[in-house]
């Protein structure tokens, strides 16, 4: 059971696609003093809780619905209280701001925002069109079977790959932007990387931290020479996945 003390400070939920920028943004709020648990792993996920999305998200979510059934949704809430307790114990003695960083996080959205009505979900983007191209798709060979039908799942790699990014984030979108109103906040990784000082501020202002922006910047944000990759790729392919995902691109400020 989480104390009403810790439920006052969290929890700061940070989720995305896969390789949409998270790692950074855990470690900036690292800095800041919020904590996102002690294991983890390499990419600053919260393991436990990476766990739980392997042993749930295949079950919770569905092309045809956003939620579970009963049965389910009774099971997914006492695994769930066992993760959490177990993620939270350290907190039991110095409570301050606290969350999880687990990408995968955002395709179990609805769930956690009725499991805390308070929460705060930080939603990444990052272009599709690099993600498409990226060598990190273990979330499409993961959750592609369940998210795209079967003509999408016969379609090649990238445009595969931008298909699921632009359901996935359009539903977050969509639930943060008209269920959670100020409890959701959704920054662009390449706005972070251009400019990240304003950016830091807003994500400190959403959850409750403080710190010196303009020095966390300097140590923690480095632009990747990947932004931009989906440029060089072949004109064809490239055409194909912004037909897929036009609507999301333009809705998240990309340019096609």
């Amino acid at each position: 059971m989480i104390s009403k003390n810790l439920l006052a400070l969290g929890p700061n939920i940070i989720g995305a696609t896969g390789g949409s920028g998270t790692r950074v943004v855990a470690r900036i709020v690292r800095v800041a003093g919020m904590f996102i648990g002690e294991n983890l792993n390499v990419s600053e996920d919260a393991i436990e809780f990476g766990a739980y999305s392997d042993r749930w998200i295949n079950r919770f979510k569905t092309r045809r619905e956003n939620h579970a059934s009963p049965v389910t949704e009774a099971a997914m809430i006492a695994d769930f209280a066992e993760v959490l307790e177990k993620h939270c114990k350290p907190l039991q003695t110095h409570p301050r701001p606290w969350g999880w960083k687990e990408p995968r996080s955002i395709y179990l959205l609805p769930f956690l925002d009725s499991q805390f009505p308070n929460g705060k979900f930080l939603h990444m983007v990052r272009d599709g069109r690099d993600m498409a191209f990226s060598q990190n798709q273990n979330q499409l060979k993961k959750h592609g079977k369940t998210l795209l039908n079967w003509k999408e799942r016969l379609i090649p790699k990238p445009v595969r790959s931008i298909t699921l990014w632009s359901r996935i984030n359009l539903l977050a979108a969509d639930y943060g932007e008209g269920r959670m109103g100020d409890r959701y906040l959704r920054i662009r990784f390449e706005d972070l990387c251009t400019d990240p000082a304003p950016v830091i501020r807003r994500m400190f202002l959403f959850f409750g931290l403080s710190g010196d922006a303009e020095q966390i910047a300097g140590l923690e944000v480095n632009r990747p020479a990947t932004i931009g990759r989906w440029q060089d790729k072949n004109p064809q392919t490239v055409a194909r996945i912004n037909q897929a995902a036009a609507a999301a691109l333009r809705r998240f400020g990309y340019v096609i």
